[in-house]
């Protein structure tokens, strides 16, 4: 991993990087994908308790719960801008799903999957409640892209493979900001590279969906207060029996004790199960609170 890294700094591109255009997001089905009420919240606004309905939000919002929603959620115009594409890393070669601008991408969002999952579920547009054709159509009308890679695994090599995407985006896209979105399992390639402080550079946020959390992340430099911050997203359900949810927002909470001004948010759904971050996540809201940052 090193090695690679030490390859793309002499491409001459990483300073490139950190020096993007700021911009935000332009609207897309904002009333149908905006958070229900909120529950509570803290001063600050960093959390917040979010209502989820299963009545509402999944059998209201499907037209097969949990494989179909219905159909105004979507926009099937997104499919022109979808290819299967491939990579290679030192572990093999592995598809991946391109949707949006390849070369020069003004933000580039990569899907990591939980366990279970493959390089198709960030292009299902029907899943999930049309959240993932929502993030197609964000990033196509806003002059980016969306990968949905598949990979060796959640740990190392997984990681390796992950870095390759990472590095290859940097090559096509060097002044464009670049987030990555982990579900479930997803988030123990995410915890790995983000907590290197060279990786973590040219990351400019994470989504952590349904995750869990990486007490390793704590002692890194990108944690600490002397260090450069990569901004998180932190989506959780509080029925969720795979990743403890008290845990996850405890994690929250020592991050933020460490380190108070650390850019870091948490939205809770309450009653909301372990996919229930995925589907009702705010893209366009949390991606627009990131790009604020640069």
């Amino acid at each position: 991993m090193k090695q690679l890294f030490i390859a793309f700094l002499l491409s001459g591109l990483f300073s490139l990087g950190s020096h993007a255009a700021e911009f935000q997001l332009a609207p897309f089905k904002d009333k149908l994908f905006a958070y229900p009420s909120t529950i509570e919240a803290s001063k600050d606004g960093a959390y917040r308790l979010v209502a989820f309905d299963k009545q509402r939000d999944v059998f209201g919002r499907d037209e097969i719960p949990l494989r179909k929603v219905h159909h105004k959620y979507i926009n099937e115009g997104v499919r022109w801008s979808r290819r299967v594409r491939k990579y290679k890393s030192v572990n093999g070669t592995f598809k991946y799903f391109s949707v949006g601008k390849k070369k020069s991408a003004r933000i580039t969002v990569i899907w990591i999957h939980g366990l279970g999952g493959n390089h198709r579920q960030g292009v299902n547009d029907w899943t999930f409640g049309g959240n993932f054709n929502r993030l197609q159509n964000l990033m196509v009308k806003n002059k980016g892209l969306l990968l949905s890679p598949s990979f060796s695994n959640f740990k190392e090599k997984g990681a390796r493979d992950i870095l390759t995407l990472i590095l290859e985006t940097k090559k096509r896209s060097p002044t464009g900001t670049l987030f990555l979105a982990c579900g479930s399992m997803g988030g123990g390639i995410c915890w790995r590279l983000v907590k290197k402080p060279d990786i973590a550079a040219m990351l400019d946020g994470l989504f952590l969906l349904g995750s869990h959390w990486h007490d390793d992340f704590l002692k890194s430099s990108v944690a600490k207060k002397n260090g450069k911050p990569v901004p998180l997203f932190f989506g959780h359900g509080t029925k969720d029996v795979t990743f403890q949810p008290k845990v996850q927002k405890g994690f929250f909470n020592k991050i933020r004790k460490q380190n108070p001004n650390y850019p870091a948010r948490f939205v809770m759904f309450d009653n909301g199960v372990h996919g229930t971050p995925i589907r009702m996540v705010d893209w366009r809201r949390e991606l627009n609170w990131m790009l604020t940052l640069k």
